[in-house]
């Protein structure tokens, strides 16, 4: 019987062991799960800080990038606007030599100058009228159209020569130029009453 005593208290004591063991395994345990807690909690903050940080110098970079792009595109844009219309005060100084021209064809047609006076005088208009077309420029048709205030500029109104003519352009005083599509000079007309 003592041996079955023995072997009683014997497991007893292991099995006293066991639960102090457990305890302080338990107790051990308990700390280490706080710590990895707080230890997770913590370390999920800083991947959210630093998510929200790399998030914030992703877009800044995004907008510094498209203003960089939209500041190229618009220096372009001028660079190229400066190029067509680099020209553009002396192309306006020549307006009144392609005005003489004109006047002085007329008139020789008037006069019935010589042949190859009138030719001479039509190849140096031709050939002045050419380099500033290649430049952009562009005459306005206004004769028998609509007036257009964007185009024209009235000197005076006339009574109509027919109904048909009422508002119309019915002559032209000075013509009108465009300069690579922007108007340069507006059309001096006699618009039709």
């Amino acid at each position: 019987m003592e041996e079955n005593i023995e072997d009683v208290t014997f497991e007893n004591n292991e099995d006293s062991t066991n639960q102090d063991q457990e305890i302080e395994s338990n107790g051990k345990k308990e700390k280490p799960k706080s710590e990895k807690k707080s230890r997770k909690l913590k370390s999920e903050k800083k991947v959210e800080e630093l998510t929200e940080k790399n998030e914030e110098l992703n877009d800044r970079y995004l907008r510094l990038y498209s203003e960089f792009d939209n500041y190229r595109k618009r220096t372009n844009k001028e660079r190229l606007d400066l190029l067509k219309s680099a020209s553009q005060e002396l192309v306006v100084d020549l307006l009144p030599v392609l005005d003489d021209f004109d006047r002085a064809i007329k008139a020789m047609e008037v006069q019935g100058a010589d042949k190859e006076i009138k030719e001479g005088v039509e190849l140096v208009y031709n050939k002045l009228f050419g380099i500033l077309s290649q430049k952009g420029l562009e005459p306005m048709n206004s004769m028998g159209k609509d007036f257009d205030t964007d185009f024209n500029e009235a000197i005076t109104n006339i009574p109509a020569p027919s109904e048909d003519m009422v508002g119309k352009v019915v002559d032209v005083i000075e013509k009108g130029y465009l300069l690579n599509g922007k108007i340069i000079r507006f059309a001096k007309v006699v618009v039709g009453s």
